[in-house]
Order: structure tokens, then C-alpha cells, then sequence
């Protein structure tokens, strides 16, 4: 999986270029090469980035068996196997069907038509080139694209879009923004780990898809005043050393250091368009074939989470792990490609 190649590599054409080395992508890869067909992954991070990017002491909601993929067993010794596991896991599955992955590539742009695509890519150092695929799957997911408030100091360096760990925020005063798992559990490990934490969400309530373990947790933090927090409300300005607050109560400011706006993200409508993938309705649902995953444009397959468009609570990798077979099954039994 090394990231360079040769030129006379880069020239190969491959049957099947899926855009992503997340667990959806490489199931994707996987399932291709089960049907005896060449695939390359291009991802512009590492393997699984999104997944690498999550709190480093997170713990899946779901077992380990439902992120298996490539029908290698996933072991694991806690009934929620952690980040860490996961990334273990899909390194070593990577490692056994000795996957093509180009890892920190970048796609610029796709052009071409079913069949004879060419894919723009440039690397970490600036450097260009272009692999050539009869066939496109798209499984970028969401992760990387955060829901922006739009407010007046949003760009400040204090406030970030994704939560980590919690250790350098002890003893400081900390905004978490968001009623649903990621801000709820952002909460309670600063506050656990000294923070003094405010949580502001816009609804009257914690979302109810907030887990069952975790949402009683918050709640007596909030009762008993351990975590302050501020319903029907939102941050309408950030600054160097404070937050504005809408509240029903009117404006409130409040000595501030760091800021957590988990808001949510979703997926690169723009790339999205840029291949010419149309959408419907509200949720931007792109146009996919549900049996098939092709897209509106010719040879371009969608997998994971962009299929459900703006809902990205409805896709996960348990359920998203499962479009690799989709694609390969619609692949070999099309005509022969171009």
C-alpha cells in the first residue's frame, strides 16, 4: 500500500477506482477483487481517515461483528471494540487482500465518460497525475465537511468542529454546541477531566437518538448544575475570550476559552456535482439506482453514507459495508465495459 507508484502503474487501467479507503471503500475494493476484477482506492488522508480522526478513546455503539467486512471475523475482547480496535482491524483486512490503496491523494477532478474515466489526482507535495478506471465508485462519506454556524468568529483557532481528547481543556471554561451523541459525550469527558463545560443546543432537549447510556448520564450532570446548559438557544458570536448567547432569557455572554461546535457535517454535495450526480428534494437524495447503487452518470457507483444525501443518520458502516457487494454484483453482470 505504499503511495507511490510507477509510472507505468499509474497507466494501468483499473476496472473498478473507488474514491474513499474508509470500511465502506474498502469493502467496496474488496468485493471487486472477489469478482476477479482490478481495483485501485484513492483516499486524500490515510486508510479509514475519518475513522482516525475520531476521539482517540472513542467506543463504537455497535459490535464488532457489524463492522466486519471482507468476511473476516473482527475479534475483539469488549462488547463495543474502541477507535484503535477498528483501526487495527481494517489495516490488517487491507494487509490480507493486499489492497491498492493511494493513500494521501487527492482527487481534483474526474473527466472522461463509462469506461474511459481519468482521474485527476495531486499529492501531498503538490504533484499531479492521473489514474485511469472503467468504472468510479464514490464512497467519500461526511466526516470531512463540518456544518459551519456562520457567525462572527467562527474562524477563531478556539473554536474546533471535532472533538478529541480532553486533556487540554482542564480547567478551562468550555462551550460544547449540540444536542446529539458527539456533544453529549464531548461534554461529559471534558467536564470529567476538569473542564468547566456549558452545553448549548438550539431544541428544547437532547436529541432522542442520544444512546440509552448516555443521555441519563447528561442529564443528571445538567440537573444537579455539574454541566450548565442552555436550551432553545444558540451562540450567535465567538471572540477571543467570550460567547454571545440567543436564549430565551435574551443575550448572554459568557467568559469563554475553547469552543465545540458539534453541529454535525455532510457530504461533498460540490464533488457530487462536479461528476454530474443529480439530487432530489430537501435532503439532496442523490439519483441512485437502489438495486444497482449506479448513479444518474453512467459507470459512477455511490456506496455508504452519500446515499442517503443530507440524512447521514441513516447510513452507517453496518449498513453502508454491505454496498461493495451491490456494486460488484451490478458490475460483473453488466456488459463488458468499454
Amino acid at each position: 500500500m505504499n503511495e507511490n507508484r510507477s509510472s507505468t502503474e499509474q497507466e494501468q487501467v483499473a476496472d473498478l477506482l473507488v474514491v474513499g479507503a474508509g470500511p465502506t471503500g474498502l469493502a467496496c475494493a474488496i468485493e471487486a477483487q472477489k469478482a476477479g476484477l482490478k481495483a485501485v482506492l484513492v483516499d486524500k488522508g490515510c486508510i479509514c481517515n475519518s475513522l482516525f480522526h475520531y476521539p482517540s478513546h472513542m467506543t463504537f455503539f455497535t459490535t464488532s461483528e457489524l463492522l466486519e467486512i471482507g468476511d473476516i471475523p473482527f475479534p475483539s475482547p469488549n462488547a463495543k471494540p474502541t477507535r484503535n480496535e477498528a483501526l487495527q482491524y481494517y489495516r490488517q483486512v487491507a494487509a490480507h487482500y493486499r489492497l491498492d490503496v493511494r493513500q494521501y491523494l487527492r482527487v481534483e477532478g474526474v473527466t472522461g465518460a463509462d469506461g474511459e474515466f481519468v482521474v485527476r489526482t495531486v499529492d501531498r507535495f503538490g504533484r499531479h497525475g492521473a489514474l485511469k478506471a472503467r468504472k468510479l465508485a464514490i464512497a467519500t462519506g461526511y466526516y470531512d465537511l463540518p456544518n459551519m454556524m456562520g457567525i462572527p468568529g467562527e474562524s477563531l483557532s478556539k473554536v474546533h468542529h471535532y472533538y478529541d481528547d480532553p486533556h487540554p481543556y482542564f480547567g478551562l471554561d468550555v462551550v460544547v454546541i449540540g444536542g446529539k451523541n458527539s456533544a453529549a459525550i464531548a461534554a461529559l469527558e471534558l467536564w470529567r477531566h476538569g473542564a468547566r463545560v456549558t452545553l448549548v443546543h438550539r431544541d428544547p432537549e437532547l436529541h432522542r437518538h442520544v444512546k440509552y447510556w448516555i443521555k441519563p448520564d447528561i442529564e443528571n450532570r445538567i440537573k444537579h448544575g455539574e454541566i450548565k446548559a442552555y436550551f432553545n438557544s444558540s451562540v450567535v458570536e465567538v471572540t477571543p475570550d467570550t460567547v454571545t448567547l440567543k436564549t430565551p432569557e435574551g443575550e448572554k455572554t459568557l467568559h469563554n476559552d475553547f469552543v465545540f461546535a458539534m453541529t454535525g457535517y455532510h457530504p461533498d454535495f460540490t464533488f457530487l456535482e462536479g461528476l454530474g450526480v443529480r439530487f432530489e428534494g430537501n435532503d439532496r437524495l442523490p439519483v441512485c439506482n437502489p438495486e444497482t447503487l449506479e448513479s444518474n452518470v453512467p459507470g459512477v457507483y455511490l456506496a455508504g453514507v452519500i446515499v442517503a444525501g443530507s440524512r447521514t443518520n441513516e447510513i452507517f458502516i453496518e449498513n453502508g459495508r454491505f454496498h461493495g457487494r451491490q456494486i460488484a454484483k451490478a458490475l460483473t453482470a453488466a456488459p463488458a465495459a468499454k
